[in-house]
């Protein structure tokens, strides 16, 4: 088993050993969405709007068939077309009566789905606290940028919904929504996401904020939304002190999803191994969905929510 194995199987109770503690935490939840992050969400909207205006924001929109202005395609008259679609040049040329298919547009929708598994409670539950701003952050600038938002959260199954909504005075109802989500449950993205596809039958983008931990492979819940047609958008919620805990000798630690325990002897020489194991296990999620094209941004806890954003704006990402 090479150490890449042995991190994913054997030092997953490591990387969850402070999560216990952090799941009782109620810590500052209500400071979240607090004046001055509600400040610079009007400011990320104003990026947003001068960033993506225009043509770029004509590119954002669904097309799907019907009585627009865009011509799409033809199909052969039946009985009972409205008479105003016949292409008569295409009737002078072939002889057939063809009916003239147009686009029209459809509002963007936008899913969140916020992992609120037991492990997004690491450090007295800052991956998550993270995680409900950034989404906050996206969904104001969706909902500025009048596209459908819905937020799912999500463990081995999509434990709580809100539904589609849009209009930038709704974001009062994600920070509620938000706020009471909270971090317990073990993780299984790949049936979340099966479940998720099921209920929610208008393919958009689908951002997965999440640390990724899923013991059956985090390429299962990605690889659900490709197969259903949704894009894929994943912020990676990572925080640094998972790759180098502050741990000595012999030490008793546990998953804080499944209970299991186990006896372990820290020496600096395994820190060393495990923190390679996790670097390399951030570039195989980085170099999966480049290889597939999946939108991936890795959101480490210290960066500022906001300047993570732009970071995203600069890249392309999100508002396309």
């Amino acid at each position: 088993m090479g150490i890449l194995d042995a991190f994913k199987r054997a030092a997953a109770p490591l990387r969850r050993i402070s999560a216990r503690s952090a799941l009782s935490a109620g810590a500052s939840d209500e400071e979240l969405f607090d004046d001055e992050f509600q400040r610079k969400l009007d400011y990320l909207a104003m990026v947003s709007r001068r960033v993506f205006s225009g043509a770029m924001r004509a590119e954002r929109r669904t097309k799907k068939t019907g009585s627009g202005v865009e011509f799409a395609d033809h199909r052969d008259y039946a009985p009972g077309d409205d008479f105003r679609y016949l292409d008569w040049a295409a009737y002078q040329r072939f002889d057939r009566l063809l009916i003239r298919l147009y686009e029209e547009e459809e509002d963007l929708s936008i899913y969140f789905i916020v992992d609120t598994s037991a492990s997004m409670a690491f450090g007295d539950g800052e991956k998550l606290r993270h995680a409900k701003r950034l989404c906050a952050a996206l969904a104001y600038v969706g909902l500025a940028n009048l596209d459908r938002i819905a937020i799912v959260t999500a463990t081995d199954e999509i434990s709580g919904r809100m539904q589609s909504t849009r209009g930038k005075a709704r974001i009062f109802r994600i920070f509620r929504f938000l706020g009471q989500a909270r971090a317990d449950g073990a993780t299984d993205l790949g049936e979340a996401m099966k479940t998720f596809v099921a209920q929610h039958k208008r393919r958009g983008l689908a951002v997965v904020l999440s640390d990724l931990y899923d013991p059956d492979g985090f390429e299962r819940g990605i690889n659900v939304l490709r197969y259903n047609r949704f894009e894929p958008f994943v912020l990676h919620i990572v925080d640094g002190r998972e790759a180098r805990p502050a741990l000595r000798g012999d030490v008793r630690v546990y998953d804080c999803e499944t209970g299991d325990e186990r006896e372990v002897t820290v020496t600096p020489k395994v820190l060393e191994r495990y923190s390679q194991a996790y670097e390399q296990y951030l570039d195989e999620v980085r170099r999966f969905c480049t290889s597939r094209q999946v939108s991936y941004f890795r959101a480490d806890v210290s960066v500022p929510f906001d300047e993570l954003i732009l970071r995203v704006f600069r890249r392309g990402g999100f508002l396309r």
